[in-house]
């Protein structure tokens, strides 16, 4: 009687060792699969740790329909995904590599250590125990006249023949990690559509002046309002010596980068003092001013800060008047309504996130690239973008859950059509 044959296990290889690429990993691996991650960087997962430096902001604890709401257009895009894999699997997936995680006060959700590094680390001890290899110094560049994925490695170009491969190259932001975007000139040579990168949850270009800026590069301002259009958020911003970034700018950045592009500039309005009804605001400015200075007066009566007061000043030389001779209420209205006009977007390397990427028209429901037979995308490749607060890991962790679950629902199919 002939001895047992053992089929021999499909080989996947992922490229890109971020959130996306490990979590297809770690799902193919559980599958059965035999699954070798690929990286450019010398470590895996820098994004993932640069993320984590102020506070690892996981996920969001907000009801799962709203949370939806914050992917905008590519919401029926991703709700599956999220929905397979949603918050509470995600935080229940940290704790049992030793991570608990805590709400904070704003809804968002960290790891109880505040850090990406035990976390990553725990996670990278996971994969290796199923067997996931880690190839590090490989920088993807195509494929071969044989059809193999192509790699360049310290000791030259190599070839690699594999069964499935997941893309997880993330955006073009922060390049310096390792996502630089250079699969945006490989894949629409072969007739994948790709909508241009641009920067998300970005900074812009304002035209301070030099003594503004001078003096209040670095300062941040904080407990404000920015207002555009019909939006309106609270939170932070910081003053660059070329513009302004921040949370709160971040919130409103896709709308703030399309009026920029269509029309060459967006005029945001900040609120200095949006706790401060406006009848109260106008009894502070109508007490004497006497003696004091313009700025000390509306440091005392107002409690501004320095960087406040200079926006304000800054307001006015645009208008050609002075602060001393506004009516209270002309005042008053300007405090929470301050205008400043944006002139650009920081450029993407600076940016925290990508908008653009892989059209979801040319992905099936199993995020196989539909020109590419076996080849499928996760993560930031893809043509999404979400404000900061946990939306960004959340939909990248989910789509290379999905990635991997389509990967292993391909490879099952082959294999049947094969016997």
């Amino acid at each position: 009687m002939p001895a047992a044959t053992t089929k021999p296990q499909p080989q996947v290889t992922i490229i890109g060792a971020g959130p996306a690429g490990l979590m297809a990993a770690e799902v193919l691996a559980q599958g059965g699969a035999t699954v070798t991650v690929y990286d450019a960087m010398a470590s895996a997962g820098r994004k993932f740790l640069m993320a984590g430096r102020g506070g690892l902001n996981l996920t969001h604890s907000e009801p799962l329909p709203q949370f939806l709401t914050r992917y905008r257009e590519a919401m029926p895009k991703l709700s599956a995904a999220i929905e397979a894999f949603p918050p509470d699997a995600l935080r229940a997936w940290s704790e049992a590599l030793g991570q608990p995680t805590f709400v904070g006060s704003s809804g968002r959700v960290f790891p109880q250590s505040f850090k990406a590094s035990p976390l990553l680390r725990a996670w990278l001890r996971r994969l290796d125990s199923m067997g996931v290899q880690l190839k590090l110094r490989h920088r993807w560049i195509g494929w071969d006249e044989s059809g193999h994925l192509l790699f360049q490695t310290p000791n030259g170009q190599r070839g690699v023949n594999v069964t499935a491969t997941v893309l997880a190259l993330g955006g073009a932001s922060w390049p310096r990690l390792g996502s630089d975007g250079t699969w945006a000139e490989i894949l629409p040579a072969k007739g994948v559509k790709i909508s241009r990168l641009r920067p998300a949850n970005c900074g812009f270009t304002v035209a301070w002046s030099d003594i503004f800026r001078d003096r209040f590069e670095g300062q941040p301002l904080k407990g404000v309002t920015l207002s555009f259009g019909s939006h309106r958020v609270r939170g932070e911003a910081i003053i660059t010596r070329t513009g302004i970034e921040g949370g709160a700018i971040y919130a409103l950045s896709a709308d703030l980068r399309e009026a920029v592009s269509s029309s060459g500039q967006a005029p945001l309005r900040l609120g200095l003092r949006p706790d401060l009804e406006t009848g109260d605001l106008i009894a502070r400015l109508s007490a004497p001013r006497g003696k004091q200075s313009v700025s000390n007066w509306l440091r005392k009566a107002a409690q501004l800060s320095p960087v406040g007061i200079g926006l304000l000043q800054e307001a006015a030389m645009r208008t050609g008047v002075q602060l001393s001779s506004l009516s209270s209420e002309y005042l008053a209205a300007l405090i929470n309504a301050v205008p400043i006009t944006l002139n650009g977007t920081a450029p993407i390397a600076r940016a925290i996130s990508t908008a653009g990427g892989i059209s979801f028209d040319e992905l099936d429901p199993d995020f196989m690239i539909r020109r590419l037979p076996g080849i499928f995308a996760a993560g930031e490749m893809l043509d999404w973008e979400a404000p900061t607060g946990g939306y960004l890991l959340q939909a990248s962790f989910a789509t290379g859950a999905a990635a991997g679950r389509g990967v292993l629902q391909w490879l099952k199919k082959r294999m049947a059509n094969s016997e």
